[in-house]
C-alpha cells in the first residue's frame, strides 16, 4: 500500500502561480507512474498531469503549457507547478499513484481556489 500526502493548495489570484507537492510513503517501490487529478464541484474528476518512472509526461490541452509535473525520486515526492492560473482551475487537486497490478492509491486532496 502507498500513502500519499498532498500540500501546497490555497487561494491565488488569476494569473498567479502555485506549487503542489505529493509525498509518497509505504510500498513506493511498486509505483510505475504518478499523477495529479482535480475535481470541481458538480464535475467529474479529471487528469491534470501524469509522469512515468521514465519521466514521460502527459497533460490535457486545458493545462498544457501552464502546468508542469516533476518528481524527486530521492524524496519520493511529485510536484505540480501551476502557472497562469485561471478561475476555471479552481478544484480539489488529488495526487494519484499507479502501482500496476497492485492498483491505484489516492491522496486526501488539497483545495486550489483561483479568485480575485
Amino acid at each position: 500500500q502507498v500513502q500519499l500526502v498532498e500540500s501546497g493548495g490555497g487561494l491565488v489570484q488569476p494569473g498567479g502561480s502555485l506549487r503542489l507537492s505529493c509525498a509518497a510513503s509505504g510500498s513506493t517501490f511498486n509505483i510505475v507512474a504518478m499523477g495529479w487529478y482535480r475535481q470541481a464541484p458538480g464535475k467529474q474528476r479529471e487528469l491534470v498531469a501524469a509522469i512515468t518512472n521514465g519521466n514521460n509526461t502527459n497533460y490535457p490541452a486545458t493545462v498544457k503549457g501552464r502546468f508542469t509535473i516533476s518528481r524527486d525520486n530521492a524524496k519520493n515526492t511529485v510536484y505540480l507547478q501551476m502557472n497562469s492560473l485561471k478561475p476555471e482551475d479552481t478544484a480539489v487537486y488529488y495526487c494519484m499513484s499507479d502501482s500496476g497490478d497492485y492498483g491505484f492509491n489516492w491522496g486526501q486532496g488539497t483545495q486550489v481556489t483561483v479568485s480575485s
